[in-house]
């Protein structure tokens, strides 16, 4: 089992990146390398502006390149309680931009040929209970009322025809969701940014920001560089040179499985309906087939902000447990990948995208980046060239968590609650 994202290791890495210290006076600095900023860069330099994309490791190194490759529609929690939440309007627009930004992604790709497997697959949200039946049928007939007349629910029976598992008692389909191989996406998306003139720096986290007369000084280990603007895209990965930020966004550490390849028989028997799934519990899975039919697999298996070669270990045991209570097929199919990484969060898991700390960010996507972070890259983009009104989130304030300063330690309590949740009928 090699401790490595499958992402990284079946896509060839970008190698477009300046081998030269940081340097330069630019229009909009975009710090961080994932689907938000590669987005965002590559939209400033097609627009004619100079732009300058900074990271602290390398391309997709953090949740874009560690993620379940799922590309979901519409929101984690139904119509009615995000209209409840944030009212009629809000909600509606922020659950269509889900489906947008799915678009925006299937355009990028035919527009840049991007080779990553893009594919209108369909999601299942699953009911893990009979008790969760009533909930999922009723958020079904609300999603299919107010806003998505594809969605649909399966009985248990037509779950069966697409899952070999006696483990789920009826689902949503989403028609419109989509899967795509997340490295080949972001390495792709790298080399657009780069061919459309934007400077890409690899390697370089930012140490330090500070005013001067122009916008911006954002200093590195190799040198540092002005620009009149600064888009922040570093989510869970956000340091203290950014420290309003990372006072406002909960790390939590997401992680993932994937199987050796399986043969025909073995999708058949396990996945044949080949779409993205996630059950509904409060400590949810989600899984898929990847291009090369490997079962991948992942969860929220300890509540911590701590992604490292022993918690990945001990997490991928305790996932391959959650995979062969549903799927004991595979009992003999050896796990040829394990990885982790961090997620993201706000409080009421909505993400949150506009201007504060005089810079412009976008982050917080609660385990819902994937598909959303390629059209906030290009809302991000919008607002560095004057305009506001292609962000689905402007408006919702990026509130302070209490009693965080960066480090959450409340992790383990609300992972305990949760599960308790989850062991009840």
């Amino acid at each position: 089992m090699k401790l490595a994202s499958y992402w990284h290791e079946t896509s060839e890495p970008f190698r477009g990146a300046k081998s030269e210290p940081v340097s330069g006076d630019f229009d909009v600095a975009v710090v961080g390398a994932g689907f938000t900023g590669l987005n965002a860069a590559r939209r400033l330099a097609k627009s004619g502006m100079k732009v300058a994309l900074i990271e602290a490791q390398h391309v997709a190194y953090g949740a874009s390149g560690r993620n379940g490759g799922h590309l979901n529609s519409g929101l984690a929690e139904s119509f009615g309680s995000a209209s409840a939440h944030m009212g009629e309007e809000r909600a509606r627009r922020l659950w269509r931009a889900y489906d947008q930004s799915i678009d925006m992604i299937e355009r990028i790709v035919e527009e840049e040929q991007i080779d990553c497997s893009f594919r209108r697959a369909g999601k299942l949200k699953l009911a893990s209970k009979p008790s969760h039946v009533e909930r999922l049928r009723t958020m079904a007939d609300d999603i299919r009322r107010e806003v998505d007349s594809s969605a649909r629910w399966l009985d248990r029976d037509e779950v069966r025809a697409e899952l070999g598992s006696e483990a789920f008692h009826g689902a949503i389909l989403y028609p419109k969701s989509a899967m795509a191989h997340m490295g080949r996406y972001a390495n792709g998306l790298a080399a657009a940014a780069k061919k459309h003139g934007a400077s890409i720096w690899e390697h370089n986290p930012v140490t330090a920001r500070h005013k001067v007369a122009n916008g911006w000084k954002l200093t590195t280990p190799t040198g540092s560089l002005t620009a009149r603007q600064i888009i922040l895209a570093t989510d869970a990965y956000t340091t203290s040179a950014f420290g309003y930020f990372q006072r406002r966004i909960i790390p939590i550490a997401s992680f993932i499985i994937a199987t050796r390849p399986l043969t025909e028989v073995e999708v058949k028997e396990t996945l044949a309906g080949n779409r993205t799934y996630v059950n509904s519990l409060n400590i949810a899975n989600y899984f898929r087939l990847t291009p090369d039919n490997r079962f991948l697999f992942g969860g929220r298996a300890r509540f911590s902000a701590a992604s490292n070669q022993r918690t990945d270990q001990s997490s991928g045991r305790l996932l391959q447990q959650q995979l062969l209570s549903m799927f004991p097929q595979l009992k003999d199919v050896a796990i040829d990948y394990c990885w982790g990484g961090l997620v993201g969060c706000t409080p009421d898991r909505l993400p949150r995208a506009g201007k504060a700390d005089d810079v412009i960010f976008g982050m917080g996507y609660s385990g819902h980046g994937a598909q959303m972070s390629t059209l906030i890259g290009s809302a991000l983009a919008d607002i560095a060239m004057g305009r506001t009104d292609t962000n689905p989130l402007e408006g919702l304030p990026l509130q302070s968590v209490p009693l965080h300063t960066g480090k959450p330690w409340f992790l383990p309590i609300v992972g305990a609650y949760y599960r308790f949740k989850d062991a009840l009928p």
